[in-house]
């Protein structure tokens, strides 16, 4: 169980956006097939040729949403699940932080050094504000 406050093996917990902030340096990484040069997150063989000689690469976190939902279940408050597509090529689940109206398909987004520590999925924000005068 989190406390507020208290130390984490990713970092330190931060009680008011539930996440942990991580050193920069970590990053996003993700692997790529030595055979095919395919790109993926989190795999044992390569979806493509199903080599298994894959190396680890960091990302540079820059990415595009393909995908966004809201999700209302087991939280005390409505939060934000996108499927981010990275400029390296692959495509990862995560959470993008801001006003959950202004997340849209098609917005850039950018790696922070936050993590979601119950879903151990990575943090994006926003690189262009959303026009506040909408909200």
């Amino acid at each position: 169980m989190f406390h507020p406050g208290s130390r984490t093996t990713a970092g330190v917990l931060d009680a008011e956006t539930a996440t942990t902030t991580k050193p920069a340096e970590e990053g996003l990484r993700y692997q790529r097939c030595r055979w095919c040069g395919t790109a993926m997150f989190h795999r044992l063989l390569c979806p493509v040729c199903a080599g298994s000689d894959l190396r680890t690469e960091r990302s540079a976190g820059l990415g595009v949403v393909r995908h966004a939902t809201i999700v209302q279940r087991n939280t005390p408050g409505a939060r934000n699940v996108s499927l981010v597509e990275l400029a390296e090529g692959f495509t990862v689940r995560g959470r993008v932080q801001g006003p959950l109206i202004a997340i849209r398909v098609g917005d850039r987004v950018q790696l922070t050094t936050a993590a979601d520590p119950v879903r151990r999925e990575p943090v994006f924000k926003l690189c262009e504000e959303p026009y506040s005068g909408w909200f």
